[in-house]
């Protein structure tokens, strides 16, 4: 782990300095090693640890008389801040801390300094759901900011009594105190009831201190208790409920909770006596409340200061480049020069090839031993000597070439390319394998055992093999037995492999060749003698081809670099497959016919010290291992007394170049030196796959120089400038060298983007390296094998260093003095995030830093980026433990966070914890990154806690919008005639030509003519669930229930009294509409409560009553029972309902006079509706708007007596009441009623009416599209044999108040396309409050256009037409035709003056059909008087309007409408109460929703909405809970990619939490309201930082 020291704590108090540490006893080097140890794996607390070390090490520290201790520090620190120490070996060795892998313990030490800066920070924790908890832990009775519970337990019982008991016990209860305080700060923001933009604002107290009760503002407190207990019985007035009940998305009779307020009314009502409401009518109480406060709190901190913020608002939107910090540092130093690595020396025997050496050593020492393999008890198993290797590996190449055939052809050809698939416990078979296919000519390629059909990686490994043509695979008996298998009994096929033959090697499958036949040997060529795979960062497997000659190459300069002699022991712990577990292991040892002991990954995880073991035992003098080995060994040496290193000449730390390694090598030194282990003797070398070994530390006896050793500053390295003192102590990292360069190689450092130039002297950069030792290719990629493998670098002024090319390593360093080379990283673990390098492995140092090992693995910590709006972000993955408390990984994640800000100075954009063993594996330990990386992308790696804090470095966002002056409506105008355009204006038919009935200005008349005209011709008939007719009426059987229906009230009511109608949807509806007309009364539909949901839907009910003034209600029996039942009383006060009548069965008795109203503009009836904002609207309908309403429909759709339209939509409010009860009495056509709750038992009941009454002309909602869509999607074809034949339908309109849902539509007509729908079928309408009909596709005229506009330009509140597929296009679908009779204009919100053509603005409506007003109790009329009658500002001043609140546009199409005009095309984008104010842009919330749902298959729906500027999105998750934390972070980047915004909160809850209306529209608000009073029970709430 990269080891941060810092000068200022380079040697601690208690350090031992150099010279001393040379002294100390061995006994008490091992107690202060055990201690380590103690501490490392947590048997012992940080502060016994200090303190029992102080007690060793107290004999040993001179004293200065008088000094205060600590003030010595600074005196012994001068010397070891030079950046690269030379001095005796010893020294440098010793001063450095003794340490464990990743805790370089300074770097611990700055990592705590740096948190204890962030102390008083205070995060809301994320609030998970029991079940998701990976184990809960123990209750803590928590004040509810910090609960992580979600259940709604009386959180206000629990509030009270903290509250009462603060007063008393102030001083007792400091965090109960400050807690209370910020209740009563805290979301004191006000909402208004109609709009969703927020501002803070309210009522603020803050207390000065908290010694005593009296500090805590007496009086504030006091309110705030009184509010409490006031609030505890919470009367029914103050906010009525939501009108709406039904849900049709829920299949279950579950309503969602919905609360709504009428005009002027708080929000916030509900029947939970758990509401402590503000001023403004926002729940305060709400645990979910106070944390999004403690989150605005924690944004409000000044981060540092802000980076340039670019983007110009044009449209190209041009992102800068983001200017650089003129104070960064640069690079001061020379150009370096290459570096010439000693020339290889020549050797009078040398073999001429590798298996020329084979042979000698075969023919000429048999009985020699080769290699060693042990079993996982650490016992040598077999050994292979040099006699047996090459007989075993003669025969099978005889046997490849000769016996294997396919059709009489030889499967095999020199050249070939054949898999190896060995175990890591059997390196004797592989090595007879590889040497085998050597003699044979054949090329090695040695690859990992596929244990599933599905391990981390595979997949790649599989391409790589079909890219190089392998057919065929070699493998031992066992391994080839352990193999998943197909039902065949043959080797399954893997996932993206391509088909192969299994070999097994063993004896019994090889044959003995003729005594004349020899492989041919012949001296080292360019052919390729083997295949090396690597994975690179993106996860792509690679095969790096190394020929003949440079395998010769490589070993002969290894042989010199590491002064290898015949017949030396070498240990080897690494992977035996490749990289320098081979080169050492199996090819260096033949040439030099060395002994190998393998040591298999098996046997050091069940025992740690076997390689020092085998060490000791067979005397070895070199040993090949990871810094994870020595750090392995360290945790397990206390038991061994007995064991002796002192004859190693060499131990080659093979990842010397990672960063971590420095440490490891120290804290083993610092044990082992006392079991004979010489410092000198550790070699960290510098390789990598394409390159081999780049350089290496050589054996003492060469005479090299002294090791180095550089304390790099953080900052610095992030600019890629290699700065040693550095003024923040806290950043530093400390590398150590790699040795030189390896014998005949040319090194150089060349800048990693871009052209290849030099670096500096003083200039981190690529590490290259020229020579005849390199891998020559990627096999089947010739272009990144030019640039990796044929590198030319050049200096500054372009001259090219050398003729020869370069190897890319991948390594980033430098040279430092002494023409030592160093490693500060990997190219594949390098993050650039706004211009700065970062390391990932630094990353992981720091993370692993903060109280390690607590609570995460060690090893098992992963690092990338991913690259979200046009820049990396950094994303952290920990495995954590299973005994980690939630509390605890919160605290230690918040914490990381911190560290990591401190020393790197980068934020992190996504931390996220997954429980232990869940992250993919690297075939030996490790993790695999980049499919862990891949997990997180596409929502696969199930984290058990996240974290994201895209407000902390999402530095990069545009900026925000300022509104400029509005240009004035006259220069608007002016500036549209210049233009040549024309004002956006259009209209549908003239309906001055009169018809028949239109002498009716009422629609009772028209009831009474028909049922003297046409008494028996029918006009409604109902299905039930089963499709077989449940009711019916004529023209005259409705006459005479209406008839009924009057006498009965008229003997009770007044005329003008209004009458509440709680009916089904059924004929009794529209029969007792009618008889109220009859009688003179005004009807209020209203959905009858839902008797398995009373608490939610009732109070809707009630409230609607209430406020219509409704004197009456009149309802069947059955309801009238649940009105006044018991479970009713829960939820209602039942008393004071008023008068209800059932009407099942009225007497007949003759019926007095009918009422005439003595004008057409009388009220008619009440519409109440509930906005999608949530807003309980009820309008007025006069007689006249009535008739006109249903007079346009008849024009639009052509109906008559003689036609039949199918309805299946809900009779209470809007164009659904009009269709359902009015137009087939005004225009005397037959309507199928079709009631949608139906359709939940019974999906495709509306179809099949539509199908058997061969209905021309159908409507429905979207509720009911989206139940055919998901619940028949897969049913089409039974439907086509149940004869459903969907061909007779011209139009089927979707009637909606809002956008087009085109993907649903889309989907819809797709769908049934097979049954015979026309694709020009489907298309939608739309009205809202002010006038429920504008547009309505009918009959006739042109079919709905789509135009595609630019969303960006949207949220400018421009239209800006784009190509269908061009990125951020939005398709908008025109709303269907506008009606007769019916003006449009689109109109400025601001100025209210006129727009032009393809201008966005609100949709102005003139209609004799607009209703007349809101009807509501609390006088709010002057408020929205506007709404009904305004005016334009400019231009026509005289017409009188009414604003629909909904955003839109007019085009003029090409097309030509009925009247041979050319047709103006309304869009509509969306209701302005619905639109988020963000970032001084204005949002539409299912575009984000849009973008939402896409970004992952088990968001089922999605609903957003701001509260205090934090932009929350709540997802329905269709799935495991599992899968809930994924959402997490998919969310946020896709919001942040498509939209430019950072989302606040993301909730994740369950299927059908989303409250949904009538019409199929989300109630955002109600949902908004259930969020911040805590009742949605979420899965997970995330908190974005």
């Amino acid at each position: 782990m990269a080891e941060r020291t810092s000068t200022g704590l380079l040697t601690m108090m208690l350090e031992p300095t150099p010279a001393v540490a040379m002294t100390l006893p061995a006994e008490v080097r091992e107690k202060l090693a055990e201690l380590e140890l103690e501490l490392s794996e947590g048997d012992i607390t940080q502060k016994g640890y200090e303190k029992k070390r102080g007690k060793l090490l107290a004999p040993y520290i001179p004293q200065i008389q008088g000094v205060d201790p600590s003030l010595q520090i600074d005196n012994r620190i001068q010397a070891s801040s030079q950046a690269v120490l030379p001095g005796s070996k010893h020294k440098s060795r010793a001063a450095n801390t003794r340490d464990e892998r990743f805790r370089s313990d300074l770097h611990t030490e700055a990592v705590q300094a740096a948190l204890a800066k962030y102390k008083e920070r205070k995060m809301p924790m994320p609030s998970k759901r029991r079940s998701v908890l990976v184990q809960s832990s123990v209750e803590a009775c928590t004040p509810p900011d910090t609960s992580s519970a979600s259940e709604d337990e009386g959180s206000l019982r629990r509030q009270g009594r903290l509250a009462t008991s603060t007063p008393y016990q102030g001083h007792g209860h400091p965090a109960v105190e400050h807690w209370f305080n910020r209740v009563i700060q805290g979301s004191s923001t006000s909402s208004s009831a109609s709009s969703t933009s927020s501002h803070p604002g309210g009522r603020s107290v803050t207390t000065t201190n908290t010694t005593a009760h009296a500090a805590l503002n007496a009086n504030a407190a006091a309110t705030a208790l009184a509010d409490l207990m006031a609030h505890t019985q919470l009367d029914n007035h103050s906010a009525p409920p939501d009108v709406t009940g039904l849900s049709e998305r829920s299949s279950l009779h579950a309503e969602r909770p919905q609360v709504a307020s009428v005009r002027g009314i708080p929000r916030g009502y509900n029947h939970q006596t758990s509401v402590m409401e503000t001023a403004d009518g926002v729940p305060v109480n709400s645990r979910v409340s106070s944390k999004i406060q403690q989150l605005l709190n924690t944004l409000k901190r000044p981060k540092r200061p802000p980076l340039r913020e670019f983007f110009v608002d044009d449209f190209e939107e041009l992102m800068d480049v983001q200017q650089p910090d003129p104070n960064q540092p640069k690079p001061e130093g020379q150009q370096m020069s290459p570096l010439e690595g000693e020339p290889l020396g020549v050797v009078t025997n040398w073999p001429p090839s590798l298996p020329a050496a084979l042979q000698r050593w075969g023919t000429t020492q048999p009985k020699s031993p080769c290699l060693t393999a042990l079993d996982n008890a650490g016992k040598p198993v077999y050994t292979l000597t040099y006699g047996k290797l090459w007989t075993r590996s003669h025969k099978l190449a005889y046997t490849l070439l000769n016996k294997l055939s396919t059709r009489n052809e030889p499967l095999l050809m020199p050249g070939d390319r054949v898999a190896l698939v060995f175990p890591n416990n059997d390196p004797v078979m592989f090595m007879v394998a590889f040497y085998g296919c050597l003699l044979a000519e054949l090329v090695p390629v040695p690859i990992e055992v596929p244990l599933t059909r599905k391990d981390a990686g595979s997949q790649q490994i599989g391409f790589l093999l079909g890219s190089c043509g392998v057919t065929l695979a070699l493998t031992t008996d066992a391994c080839q037995k352990g193999l998943p298998k197909a039902q065949t009994g043959e080797v399954a096929t893997f996932k993206g492999w391509p088909r192969l033959l299994w070999f097994v090697t063993d004896g019994k499958h090889v044959v003995k060749p003729p005594k004349d036949w020899h492989p041919p040997i012949r001296e080292a060529s360019n052919d390729i003698a083997y295949i090396e795979y690597k994975t690179s960062k993106e996860g792509s497997t690679m095969g790096i081809t190394v020929s003949n000659s440079a395998m010769l190459a490589h070993c002969h300069s290894l042989t010199q670099a590491c002064g290898y002699t015949e017949a030396e022991t070498i240990t080897n712990v690494l992977d035996f497959k490749r990289e320098a577990g081979l080169w050492h292991g199996v090819l260096t040892s033949v040439m030099n016919r060395m002994h190998v002991i393998s040591i298999p990954y098996s046997l050091m995880k069940v025992n740690p010290l076997s390689w020092i073991q085998k060490v000791h035992t067979y005397k070895a003098r070199v040993a090949v291992v990871k810094s994870r080995d020595m750090h392995w060994s360290l945790l397990a040496q206390r038991d061994q007394r007995d064991i002796s290193l002192s004859s190693l000449r060499m131990l080659i730390v093979a990842d010397g170049a990672n960063p971590w390694s420095i440490s490891s090598c120290d804290a083993f030194l610092n044990v082992f030196q006392a079991r004979g282990l010489r410092p000198e003797v550790i070699c960290p070398c510098a390789s990598s796959s394409e390159a081999m070994t780049v350089a290496i530390r050589r054996p003492p006896e060469m005479g090299v120089p002294p090791p180095g050793k550089a304390v790099l500053s953080m900052g610095g390295l992030s600019h890629s400038v290699i700065r040693v003192d550095t003024e923040e102590k806290l950043s530093v990292l400390t590398v150590q060298d790699v040795g030189q360069v390896m014998p005949g190689a040319l090194v150089c450092v060349v800048r990693v983007e871009g052209t290849p130039y030099l670096c500096h002297t003083d200039e981190v950069g690529e590490i290259c390296l020229s020579s005849g030792t390199t891998g020559v290719a990627y096999y089947g990629l010739p272009g990144m094998t030019k640039n990796i493998f044929e590198t030319i670098p050049v200096t500054s002024s372009g001259v090219p260093v050398s003729d020869r090319p370069f190897t890319r390593t991948s390594l980033l360093g430098f040279v430092g003095p002494d023409s030592l080379v160093f490693v500060v990283g990997k190219m594949e673990g390098l993050m650039v995030v706004s211009g700065r390098r970062h390391n990932a492995d630094d990353v992981v140092a720091t993370a692993l830093a903060v109280e390690p090992m607590k609570f995460v693995y060690r090893g098992r910590i992963a690092v990338f980026s991913v690259s979200v709006l046009h820049d990396e972000r950094i994303v952290v993955v920990a495995e954590q433990r299973p005994d980690a408390s939630e509390e605890d990984s919160f605290q230690w994640m918040s914490r990381v966070l911190q560290a990591i800000d401190s020393i790197h100075q980068v934020g992190v954009y996504c931390l996220a914890l997954v429980p232990a063993n869940t992250l993919p594996k690297a075939p030996l330990g490790g993790i695999h990154i980049s499919e862990t990386k891949q997990r997180f992308l596409e929502g696969a790696l199930h984290p058990c806690n996240v974290l994201m804090c895209p407000h902390t470095c999402v530095t990069n966002l545009p900026k925000p919008r300022q509104k400029q002056p509005e240009v004035g409506p006259a220069s608007m105008i002016v500036g549209n005639l210049v233009a040549g355009k024309r004002i956006a204006q259009a209209c549908g038919r003239d309906v001055a030509q009169l018809e028949d009935n239109d002498q009716f200005l009422y629609i009772q008349d028209v009831l009474q003519w028909r049922a003297q005209a046409t008494p028996d011709h029918p006009l409604f008939l109902v299905l039930n669930a089963k499709g077989t007719v449940a009711s019916t009426a004529s023209c005259l059987q409705l006459h005479k229930r209406a008839e009924r229906v009057a006498v009965a009230l008229m003997g009770r009511l007044n005329t003008g009294d209004h009458v509440a109608l709680v009916y089904p949807p059924g004929i009794d509806l529209i029969a007792t509409f009618y008889g109220c007309l009859y009688a003179g009364c005004v009807p209020v539909t209203v959905r009858p409560p839902h008797p398995q949901n009373l608490a939610t839907t009732l109070p809707t009910v009630k409230m609607i009553v209430e406020v219509s003034k409704s004197v009456c209600i009149l309802t069947t029996q059955a309801i009238m029972k649940l009105l006044k039942s018991k479970e009713a009383a829960a939820a209602v006060d039942v008393k004071s309902w008023p008068m209800v009548l059932d009407t099942d069965d009225l007497p007949r008795k003759k019926s007095p006079q009918m009422y005439k109203p003595p004008t057409p503009e009388m009220l008619a009836y009440l519409d109440f509706s509930v906005s999608t904002t949530g807003i309980l609207a009820g309008v007025k309908m006069s007689h006249a708007a009535t008739s006109a309403l249903c007079r346009s429909i008849k024009l639009q759709c052509e109906l008559y007596p003689s036609r039949q339209i199918a309805i299946c939509l809900d009779p209470y409010c809007g164009l659904g009441f009009a269709l359902w009860c009015l137009c087939s009495v005004y225009s005397g056509h037959q309507s199928i009623l079709v009631p949608p709750l139906e359709l939940e038992s019974n999906a495709s009941l509306w179809l099949a009416a539509v199908s058997q009454y061969k209905v021309r002309v159908t409507f429905c909602s979207y509720s009911v599209m989206e139940m055919c869509t998901k619940g028949l999607g897969s049913q089409t074809e039974a439907l086509r044999l149940r004869n459903v034949n969907l061909s007779c339908v011209r139009t089927c309109m979707v009637v909606a108040e809002e956008r087009p849902r085109i993907a649903l539509t889309q989907s819809f007509s797709k769908i049934f396309k097979d049954l015979g729908l026309s694709p020009r079928a489907v298309s939608t309408t739309f009205g809202c409050r002010v006038n429920v009909a504008i547009c309505l596709q009918g009959t006739a005229g042109p079919d709905p256009t789509t135009v595609y506009v630019d969303m960006r330009a949207l949220r400018h509140d421009r239209v800006r037409l784009v190509e269908r597929g061009s990125p951020h296009s939005l398709p908008l679908m025109e709303s269907g035709k506008i009606l007769p009779g019916v003006k449009v204009i689109i109109a400025n919100t601001e100025t209210k003056g006129p727009l032009g053509d393809s201008h966005l603005g609100e949709v102005w409506v003139s209609s004799p059909h607009n209703a007349t007003g809101y009807y509501t109790v609390y006088g709010e009329e002057a408020l929205h008087a506007d709404h009904f009658n305004t005016k334009l500002s400019f231009g026509d001043t005289q017409t009188v309007w009414a604003r629909t609140g909904y955003l839109g546009f007019l085009r003029r199409t090409e097309l030509t409408d009925a009247s041979g005009e050319r047709h103006d095309a309304l869009y509509v984008v969306g209701s302005l109460d619905e639109t988020l104010e963000l970032r001084g842009m204005r949002y539409h919330p299912i575009d984000i929703e849009t973008s939402v749902i896409r970004s992952h298959k088990s968001i089922a729906e999605c609903a957003v909405f701001t509260w205090t500027n934090l932009l929350v999105v709540v997802v329905e998750l269709e799935g495991s809970e599992q899968e809930a934390l994924d959402l997490v972070a998919l969310v946020t980047n896709v919001v942040l990619e498509e939209h430019y915004l950072i989302v606040g909160v993301v909730v994740v809850v369950d299927p059908g939490v989303i409250p949904i209306n009538s019409r199929g529209e989300k109630q955002r608000m109600h949902l908004r309201d259930g969020f911040l009073a805590d009742q949605l029970d979420p899965i997970y709430v995330a908190y974005n930082m």
